[in-house]
């Protein structure tokens, strides 16, 4: 009996969330080797899994699934065939990235939707490059209505530091009942998806705060507070960081992160928490920049640490506030 397994990581934003909700508009994503895996094997009938839920379902619309089944009919789509025309499988998803009943901020939706559609693909033979793959998952989240940038699904797609410039997604959604898939993946839809290799010298580190935050909720409470002047100066400062990594500029690259996060602390204070400003603080007076990592309001920050003995002293810093390093690697 054919089984099959793949899984997908996660990502944390380096600089320019919110602002790459903006069409146009770039943010750097870090990817964050903390899997979640599918497991696909032949069956008498179709059936779904994941560990979220204590219960296994088919096709039959349900909620805690809908993310799932909505991304094996993408699949069944992109073959061009209804879903029960497929050969009866059982997918089943595990790793929730979550600890101790808390997510822990470095997965989402994408990471879902990526998983469902590689993990088919890969059960039934059907190769798809990244960039399809990116296009596949963007798809189905726009007929769920989701109101991300997509940016999670470039970094998990590519599995690696990206730059990414989002696309005009309520252009893209209008045409989703004019045209078929086909069409569709056929069209250039206006993103760019660069992978990046830092030439420096430095830890990377993430640190969770165990204070779960909503991101689609603070993406809505915080749009109305993203200025033409915002947008300006973020885009400014990612495109430096961007070149800063790519020539291994350490100085350049620490204002520009220094400046991004004062940029996103304006938008709105309830970005850092207490455990977040306490992790940004501990770079301070270090060879380091530390600063908050996606919507902010809890979960995870992120810090690049440029000295071996002030990375031993942020560690510190954040275990006396309660920061657990939930990942680190050097460069």
């Amino acid at each position: 009996m054919k089984t099959i397994s793949v899984k997908t990581g996660g990502k944390l934003y380096l600089a320019g969330e919110y602002a790459v909700l903006t069409p146009g508009k770039t943010a750097l994503i870090k990817n964050i080797p903390l899997y979640m895996t599918a497991q696909v094997s032949q069956a008498t009938h179709l059936q779904l899994k994941s560990d979220m839920f204590d219960y296994a379902v088919n096709m039959t619309a349900d909620k805690g699934y809908a993310l799932i089944q909505e991304s094996v009919r993408t699949f069944a789509a992109f073959l061009d065939k209804k879903v029960e025309d497929l050969v009866p499988f059982e997918l089943s998803i595990s790793g929730k990235l979550e600890k101790d009943g808390k997510k822990l901020g470095i997965g989402s939706s994408g990471s879902v939707t990526v998983l469902t559609i590689k993990a088919l693909a890969t059960f039934f033979d059907v190769p798809l490059s990244k960039d399809q793959l990116f296009k596949l998952a963007s798809y189905t989240l726009l007929k769920m209505g989701d109101n991300g940038s997509m940016g999670d699904i470039a970094c998990i797609t590519y599995d690696d530091l990206v730059a990414y410039t989002s696309f005009e997604r309520n252009a893209i959604s209008s045409l989703l009942l004019e045209k078929s898939l086909k069409e569709l993946l056929a069209m250039d839809w206006g993103y760019e998806i660069v992978t990046l290799k830092p030439k420096l010298t430095a830890d990377f580190l993430v640190g969770w705060t165990a204070q779960p935050a909503l991101s689609s909720q603070m993406i809505k409470d915080l749009k109305n507070h993203i200025s033409a002047s915002f947008l300006e100066q973020t885009q400014k400062q990612v495109l430096c960081a961007k070149a800063a990594l790519i020539k291994g500029d350490k100085d350049i690259l620490k204002e520009s992160l220094e400046t991004v996060s004062d940029l996103l602390a304006s938008l709105s204070p309830a970005i850092y928490t207490d455990k977040l400003l306490a992790l940004k603080e501990a770079s301070q007076d270090l060879d380091a920049i530390a600063k908050s990592s996606g919507a902010g309001g809890g979960d995870c920050g992120i810090a690049l640490s440029f000295n071996p003995e002030n990375t031993a002293i942020l560690k510190e810093c954040w275990k006396k506030a309660g920061i657990e390093i939930l990942y680190q690697e050097s460069w």
